[in-house]
């Protein structure tokens, strides 16, 4: 009996937190933070970081600096990526992203996370990193097949502090955020690609990781 109380309980409790994230963010029109991405698999293990950027509505820019430079970015109607030092560049329709880094496209519109995870409830056996956040989780539309399920974990701001995607194939991607910075001043043109001299621009369907 006490159960069935709960499971509900816990159900509008996430609902409740997930509204105030949606009125936060969707307040929001651009936003900057540094990150740190830890991916790990059977016999991976991997740490970068550096810079993210977010403007609405779909654009956003991922600066890797650490251990090597990286760029990852969108505009309106596009995802670029480029490895510093490579021979050449690729271009996917944003349209076609399933990108691991696509979770976070949902801050970059109308955000309604009840929409966009299935699924959605407490994780009160995930501790957050940073004492008084709330952890979320739920599985993103239309990546079932990729993804098993991502944890959100916010703060008392409304903020999400770390997004942990775990997917389908025994892989954990965890970003997490620090120093951020809202409503900062960001030109569109930030959000455009522009190939280093002698680098070529190959279309893809999907993204790059």
């Amino acid at each position: 009996m006490l159960l069935a109380w709960v499971l509900p309980a816990h159900a509008a409790a996430a609902v409740s937190i997930a509204r105030s994230v949606d009125s936060h963010y969707n307040t929001l029109r651009s936003l900057k933070s540094d990150f740190t991405e830890i991916y790990q698999a059977p016999g991976i293990s991997r740490t970068e970081s550096g810079i993210l950027w977010l403007k609405k509505p779909s654009r956003m820019r991922w600066e890797y600096h650490t251990p090597r430079e990286k760029l990852f970015v969108t505009d309106s109607a596009n995802a670029y990526f480029y490895v510093s030092g490579e021979r050449q560049a690729t271009k996917t329709p944003l349209k076609n992203i399933d990108d691991i880094r696509s979770p976070l496209r949902f801050l970059l519109g109308k955000t309604k996370l009840e929409k966009e995870l299935d699924g959605l409830s407490l994780a009160p056996d995930v501790k957050p990193i940073q004492q008084g956040d709330v952890v979320l989780r739920g599985v993103p539309k239309g990546m079932r097949d990729r993804v098993s399920e991502v944890l959100l974990e916010v703060s008392p701001a409304q903020q999400l502090t770390r997004i942990v995607i775990r997917g389908t194939d025994g892989s954990t991607t965890d970003f997490q955020f620090s120093g951020m910075e809202e409503d900062v001043p960001v030109k569109d043109s930030f959000f455009r690609f522009s190939a280093p001299p002698g680098v070529p621009v190959i279309q893809e369907d999907h993204a790059a990781q």
